[in-house]
């Protein structure tokens, strides 16, 4: 009897040391969650920095000097082309800047001449057209009426715009597209300036991924084994063909989505220029550089392209989004299935679930880490359980 109560407190005890120990490792790592997904980024860097290292290493160069003459090989060229590219950048920019409020604004026009329809019930900015222009007309007759009486002339703005305030009125809420859009737009500014904090913590971050890729690459080896050190003997050797198979999937994802990031901001400069859509190179490497992140970039950076066809007219913007439409066809059908020969399968309902999650939580940094970690996390369910072998990961589509 008494071993028997010796064992249950031992069990209870045990029990409540794991419940302790877990809920200390879940708070530290709320705690430390910037960090935690910093060093993810830098890991999943050093992947393919290693591997480049590899190539370089055969050609009898050592690990110490190849992994940071790749790193900032790639800083230099990029900073090359940023140089060069860089006028021209800024010039579109701030066309892009002045132009996409005036896009919208006749993306508006456009849906209210059709009589709004399903798209005014979509955008939201039909219902309210013509008593948003009876206001318009009303403010226009008071404004004149009290500029004769007082000869003061009331402000009076064009009621396509939305109403303007008379004096000693409160300014009314905004009711065009466009006022809507640039209040939305300013708080969105706002809102990510609070995710991302200071430049100095942004520049910290970047810092600690460059050396942790550096590190990381050149020593590969060392840190595997501690991470071995933290699992039991006997399962030591299923851990290291889990790791290898989490970390040649990394990698092929990482170079696969750096490619495609070059091939489809070119890709999408050059159709933009072709059909004189402005602002073709800033809205060509936002395309770029959304692309890093799958199902959800490639739609956003579409929608301020279509938004500048509007400028010139409806036919152009079904033109951008039907370039866009084809460019993604292209991509995930010919550009990734040959970068990506095998992989993991990741189903689109759980990556975008994945996505939101990620980024609700953790905000634009979980969002750019979410799909490799969802990657990892499926190759270590799929192997750990059973005795399949990593060499025998289903061929990947783009992840």
């Amino acid at each position: 009897m008494n071993e028997a109560r010796e064992q249950q407190r031992s069990d209870a005890i045990r029990i409540a040391a794991t419940v302790i120990g877990l809920s200390l490792t879940l708070l530290l790592l709320w705690v430390t969650r910037t960090l935690v997904l910093t060093v993810f980024l830098g890991i999943l860097f050093a992947l393919a920095v290693s591997a480049g290292a590899d190539r370089l290493q055969r050609w009898r160069i050592p690990r110490g000097l190849a992994a940071p003459l790749i790193v900032f090989t790639f800083i230099g060229l990029v900073a090359a082309f940023g140089s060069w590219i860089g006028p021209t950048v800024r010039e579109q920019t701030t066309e892009l800047r002045t132009k996409l409020p005036e896009a919208f604004e006749k993306l508006e026009q456009w849906v209210l001449s059709r009589g709004g329809g399903v798209i005014a019930t979509i955008t939201g900015f039909g219902d309210d057209a013509a008593p948003r222009a009876a206001a318009g007309a009303a403010s226009t007759a008071d404004s004149a009426r009290a500029g004769a009486d007082t000869g003061i002339a009331g402000v009076v703005r064009d009621s396509s715009r939305g109403t303007a305030p008379s004096p000693g009125l409160a300014t009314p809420v905004p009711t065009t597209l466009r006022d809507r859009l640039l209040a939305q737009i300013g708080g969105a500014g706002r809102y990510l300036l609070h995710l991302l904090g200071s430049t100095l913590e942004v520049l910290a971050s970047i810092v600690l991924v460059i050396f942790l890729a550096i590190y990381l690459a050149i020593e590969p080896s060392t840190y595997r084994r501690g991470i071995l050190y933290l699992v039991p003997r006997s399962s030591r050797a299923r851990a290291e063909e889990v790791l290898s198979a989490v970390a040649v999937t990394l990698r092929k994802w990482l170079v696969t989505q750096l490619v495609a990031m070059i091939v489809i901001g070119v890709v999408t400069t050059v159709v933009l220029m072709s059909l004189k859509v402005r602002a073709a190179v800033p809205l060509g490497i936002l395309a770029g550089l959304l692309e890093f992140v799958p199902t959800l970039g490639p739609i956003l950076s579409s929608l301020p392209a279509i938004a500048m066809g509007f400028v010139d007219s409806p036919q152009k913007a079904l033109a951008v989004a039907i370039a866009y439409i084809g460019i993604q066809f292209l991509e995930n059908h010919l550009l990734i299935p040959i970068l990506m020969k095998q992989g993991v399968n990741l189903p689109p309902a759980l990556t975008i679930v994945m996505q939101a999650l990620m980024a609700i939580i953790f905000g634009v940094l979980g969002l750019l880490v979410a799909v490799p970690l969802l990657a990892a996390i499926v190759i270590a369910v799929k192997l750990l359980p059973n005795n399949e072998s990593p060499s025998g990961v289903a061929p990947a589509t783009k992840v």
